[in-house]
């Protein structure tokens, strides 16, 4: 597995735990906003961090931390990533992985092992226009997502669904839509576009959409939803 980034404590990642956090390298998807741009391409030319180190430094501080976050890049792409999960639960954490729903094959076996205890999955876009942002690089990308997304559902696990607001490609009708494919209880971020440090360089800032406007209107709208700006 190729660890790109450590984080040794995080209090806003891991919903009222105390954390540790990782960021792995490698994804499935090409999103012009993404801020980790660094971690998208496997084959970076950069130095990775080792899982003796993380581990090492999780046994050290396991009075300190209660959980664990994995993030990326796309960490369901890596084929020990289980492993690593196992290692980790063996030492008492709980463990939150964040995923764009590209592997449920993935998730559906790591919910089967019980093996993670929170998901987080971001939401791109509506399902008919998830290629305007994902632009993956695999095939039968939006059919993936969609299977992750009803396994979560169905898991019984706590988790979040988070949309980037990106006012070239999104419309205040979108974030209706989306938040029109959750279930009572369930839990919706609409999280900021960080300008700055994105994959395509010179976005488009004079588009705006005003996200805290667009939260009130959701919790009208979806009252049975826990809906909230990032």
């Amino acid at each position: 597995m190729l660890i790109g980034g450590f984080q040794k404590l995080t209090l806003l990642d891991y919903p009222e735990k105390t954390a540790a956090m990782i960021f792995t390298r490698g994804c499935t998807f090409l999103c012009p906003f993404c801020h980790n741009p660094e971690l998208i391409f496997a084959d970076q030319d950069t130095e990775n961090i080792s899982e003796e180190e993380v581990l090492s430094y999780l046994k050290e501080k396991k009075k300190m931390l209660d959980g664990f976050v994995i993030t990326g890049g796309e960490p369901t792409i890596h084929k020990d990533l289980g492993d690593f999960i196992k290692k980790v639960k063996e030492m008492g954490f709980v463990v939150k992985l964040d995923t764009n729903g590209t592997s449920p094959e993935t998730v559906e076996r790591f919910l089967e092992e019980k093996i993670i205890d929170y998901v987080a999955m971001d939401m791109k876009h509506t399902w008919e226009k998830y290629n305007l942002i994902g632009r993956s690089k695999k095939e039968g990308m939006v059919e993936d997502v969609r299977k992750t997304f009803s396994l979560i559902q169905r898991s019984g696990l706590p988790h979040e669904f988070r949309t980037t607001v990106f006012p070239s490609c999104h419309s205040e009708e979108d974030f209706f839509t989306m938040a029109g494919y959750l279930l009572p209880g369930e839990t919706y971020f609409l999280q900021n576009i960080r300008y700055g440090k994105t994959l395509e360089k010179n976005l488009d800032e004079s588009k705006k959409l005003n996200v805290s406007d667009i939260v009130v209107r959701l919790k009208e709208k979806f009252p049975d939803l826990i809906i909230e700006e990032r």
